[in-house]
């Protein structure tokens, strides 16, 4: 009699034992977002027993070119809440578990050790620092996944003795550096075609059909066609992680300060007298915005420096943090003696702190 699984147990070196193994798996997928759709789609079908999956962000219009899971009734829900719901329609056999929030140093040990295998399917370098140290301290693989334009990667990383994302990226970047979809694009198929991937290597690790990418790191281009292997090597010093660090916030790397949500929300109850732009593309913005915040996307800031004020506090606020700290970096070039902020985490941490309190415009 076939079952939902005939056509890859039949497959000649996988058999009932690799799937057997696969639906004792328990598989942790950080982000619900483009490279998490189609990892999760893809191990549900396949019948992974136990999926986890933690995001704490909403749906929002310009996701659903690329993250096919999510419809236009679903703007504004968590992520994480559709997903599991439409993916439980896919394959009843599979056990979720909906974790509503964004990973941090405090819950990250705690969810991280319930699982065999995490899969890094974030677009934040905070996220995918702490994701590899948390995995090295607990001893669990990771499957990683990134993107940029027609470009992604592909790795596997701390697998019996294999290098760690630390090996290939020993220091996070400088706010300069950070690539972000936001303002570089991304077309939809890319994040598909990696998350793919992404699923087979997590495929590999976990029945062990064949080698996965530990000690490599698989480059595409889309664009071209074209793909190569980098071969990576493990540095000892990676390999041993005794403690997360207090913070996995790229600040340290800036050189303009940042306020933190909670700070944020004193200031604006209290009435604090200070300038606040939204350097979203007016699209975000439309989608939701605090109600203090004037719109000044990143984009267009360069051209528009000169009007700016030269004295007082000034805050600039993204999505997620990193234009925001881009754009605080301009400013304080440009007006030395303003008092210039960047807001940590953006609009992301001010939804998962505080809801729609002080929203207006939001999608609901």
């Amino acid at each position: 009699m076939e079952n939902r699984y005939t056509r890859q147990v039949q497959l000649p070196g996988f058999g009932a034992e690799a799937q057997e193994k696969l639906q004792r798996a328990k598989v942790l997928v950080v982000g619900a977002g483009g490279l998490g759709v189609p990892v999760l789609q893809y191990l549900t079908g396949m019948g992974v027993g136990t999926i986890g999956v933690v995001d704490g962000d909403t749906v929002s219009l310009t996701n659903l070119h690329r993250q096919i899971l999510f419809s236009d009734a679903h703007v504004g829900s968590l992520k994480v809440q559709v997903a599991v719901t439409r993916l439980q329609g896919q394959n009843p056999e599979v056990a979720f578990t909906a974790y509503p929030t964004f990973l941090t140093v405090e819950n990250a040990v705690e969810l991280v050790q319930e699982y065999d295998l995490v899969i890094d399917a974030t677009d934040s370098f905070e996220a995918r620092y702490l994701i590899n140290d948390v995995c090295v301290l607990l001893h669990k693989p990771f499957v990683y996944g990134a993107l940029h334009q027609f470009e992604g990667q592909v790795s596997v990383f701390n697998y019996l003795g294999g290098p760690t994302y630390r090996c290939l990226y020993p220091a996070p970047p400088s706010a300069q550096e950070i690539p972000d979809c936001n303002t570089a694009g991304v077309l939809g198929v890319v994040p598909g075609l990696i998350g793919c991937h992404q699923a087979l290597e997590a495929v590999k690790v976990i029945t062990g059909i064949a080698a996965p990418l530990s000690g490599y790191l698989l480059m595409f281009d889309f664009l071209n066609q074209s793909q190569y292997k980098v071969k990576l090597k493990a540095k000892q010093e990676n390999q041993t992680v005794r403690q997360l660090l207090p913070s996995y916030s790229l600040a340290g790397c800036a050189t303009v300060r940042q306020l933190s949500v909670e700070e944020l929300h004193q200031w604006l109850t209290q009435g604090k007298d200070v300038l606040l732009l939204d350097v979203r593309e007016t699209e975000e913005h439309q989608q939701g915005h605090l109600a203090r915040a004037q719109l000044l996307p990143l984009s267009r800031l360069s051209a528009a420096l000169d009007s700016l004020p030269r004295r007082g506090i000034l805050l600039t606020i993204c999505q997620k943090g990193s234009r925001s700290q881009k754009a605080a970096e301009l400013i304080s070039q440009a007006c030395p003696a303003l008092e210039v902020y960047s807001i940590a985490g953006g609009m992301d941490h001010w939804r998962q702190k505080f809801g729609n309190l002080k929203l207006v415009q939001w999608q609901a």
